[in-house]
């Protein structure tokens, strides 16, 4: 499978975190054929998708998670030539999770040629190197609060397509993810107090993302605290552009300004099955800022709860949104 947050890398309120809208010219750019590459993932044309990251990686060959996903997409294009190119600039480039990578069903045409053994040998190696600057105990820390962090909103998210939203089961596991959420947050915190925002050279992928995912599930007052501490690790390479701009929106949100990013969704208040964009500032260029910042177009992201994105429908319906939004709870 691809390289992916469990849950959503993006997120709507109240509790968690995952017409093509895009300009011609940005269909051609690096950003452009990375997302039409997973679009056709999904749809299980890796021939073409594969065709769409060649094409992309001859503007540039940076983002480790982009050339692991390019590897599981030539592997099963059957371009067993490129899907071993690609793992092993991944690997180059910092991907470092070893349990992933041998267990990706994405990969398994790969198994039984000599240079599996070969880039699995390389990444044990890799690892250890890593390994050797890490803080340990921060890092263990983190990950058993992430398995808490996400496997609460597994559970609630196949609670509700079960049981229904407003559903006993529903309702329990909800206040049990609060409950975490405080405990996880006192967790956190400490740690961001102790050692400032440890980045994934420190604490691995999953330590680092973890130090976003609780604060983004936090109150606002804790959120206010980290955001500028956030905003520096960004600046300093030791957090996504993305994760920074997921807690600007819920934090311009909750302050009762407009989001930057489009990040956010709401429940309908009387139809809390059906979602609509939170109140966003400048919709007519939000593709421009959320390309600046690595997240996909809007019109991609908000079709997951079946929204069609149209601007000037948008901007009609905004002030409806706006009321809407004083009944929030974020």
């Amino acid at each position: 499978m691809f390289s992916f947050i469990l849950v959503y890398e993006e997120d709507f309120n109240p509790y968690f975190l995952f017409v093509f809208h895009i300009y011609a010219e940005a269909q051609n750019s690096y950003a452009g054929l990375i997302t039409k590459a997973d679009s056709l993932y999904r749809v299980k044309n890796y021939k073409v998708a594969n065709e769409s990251y060649l094409q992309a990686f001859k503007l540039e060959q940076k983002d480790k998670n982009d050339l692991y996903n390019a590897a599981c997409v030539a592997a099963l294009a059957g371009d067993k030539k490129n899907a071993f190119k690609f793992l092993n600039l991944s690997i180059d480039r910092g991907w470092v999770d070893l349990e992933h990578f041998k267990t990706d069903s994405d990969l398994g045409s790969l198994h039984d040629d000599i240079e599996w053994k070969q880039t699995i040998f390389k990444l044990q190696e890799k690892i250890k190197q890593i390994e050797l600057g890490y803080n340990k105990e921060a890092k263990v820390a983190l990950e058993e609060v992430y398995k808490t962090d996400q496997g609460i909103r597994l559970e609630y998210i196949e609670a509700q397509k079960k049981y229904g939203y407003k559903s006993k089961k529903v309702d329990s596991l909800i206040k049990l993810m609060n409950y975490n959420d405080s405990l996880n947050t006192i967790t956190v915190a400490k740690t961001l107090d102790k050692y400032g925002w440890l980045g994934e050279d420190k604490v691995g992928s999953k330590g680092n993302t973890t130090l976003f995912l609780v604060i983004q599930h936090a109150n606002l007052k804790t959120q206010q605290k980290y955001l500028p501490m956030l905003r520096k690790a960004v600046k300093n390479g030791k957090a996504r552009p993305s994760s920074l701009a997921l807690l600007e929106d819920r934090v311009a949100l909750r302050e009762g300004r407009k989001q930057i990013y489009g990040s956010q969704l709401s429940s309908v208040p009387d139809n809390p099955s059906k979602y609509y964009l939170s109140p966003l500032t400048d919709p007519d260029n939000v593709d421009k800022r959320r390309a600046s910042v690595g997240l996909q177009p809007l019109a991609d992201y908000i079709k997951r709860w079946n929204i069609v994105w149209n601007v000037e429908e948008y901007k009609k319906q905004l002030p409806q949104y706006e009321e809407w939004e004083k009944t929030t709870k974020w």
